[in-house]
């Protein structure tokens, strides 16, 4: 992995804290360089989660997004590859039918019911849309139809509320494992 200097944003516009920024990546570079993971070290769930603060003329957020999908799927091939040399071909399919199972049990479900409501009065992301994504990823999985990781990490919900929304933090961890077998396969 190479030093990293992205551009920032101009004029009044905010953009990733370059600090923040600087010091993910250095950590990140250690964690992917080091032949042997230890507890602490970064992975493609802590790179597709991490934030950082937007500050006046930070770092360019598109640019810096592009490069941590980028991290992330490095270090999704890094793990993939280092259980296949640790325990063999056999046991990387194994956890990748696992981790896809569980994946399976929400997209079986009826459209209107894959996953909770949000508690009441609380903002959900709308059924309808989710639903689509939904059958677009069960045809990846099951049919081959061509989708790439990218469209399912920048997929936008339209918020909304009652029976006509879907819990949010179900939705990004459902959303989150999918990202993850894709990363790993790809």
């Amino acid at each position: 992995m190479a030093d990293t200097t992205f551009p920032r944003m101009s004029g009044w516009k905010n953009g990733y804290d370059p600090k923040q920024v600087d010091s993910f990546f250095k950590r990140a570079r250690e964690s992917f360089e080091r032949p042997t993971p230890q507890p602490g070290d970064l992975d493609s769930r802590a790179v597709r989660t991490v934030g950082f603060d937007l500050v006046r003329k930070g770092y360019h957020v598109a640019v810096v997004d592009a490069a941590l999908d980028r991290l992330e799927d490095a270090f999704a091939k890094q793990a993939r590859d280092r259980l296949i040399a640790q325990s063999g071909q056999d046991a990387w399919v194994q956890e990748l039918t696992r981790v896809a199972a569980s994946l399976r049990g929400r997209l079986v479900r009826e459209a209107g019911e894959r996953f909770d409501s949000p508690p009441a009065g609380v903002i959900g992301y709308d059924i309808a849309q989710v639903d689509d994504m939904c059958e677009k990823v069960n045809s990846y999985f099951t049919q081959g139809v061509a989708m790439s990781v990218d469209q399912v990490r920048r997929v936008l919900f339209k918020t909304a509320k009652g029976n006509k929304a879907y819990d949010e933090d179900q939705v990004d961890a459902f959303i989150d494992r999918v990202v993850e077998v894709m990363a790993s396969v790809d």
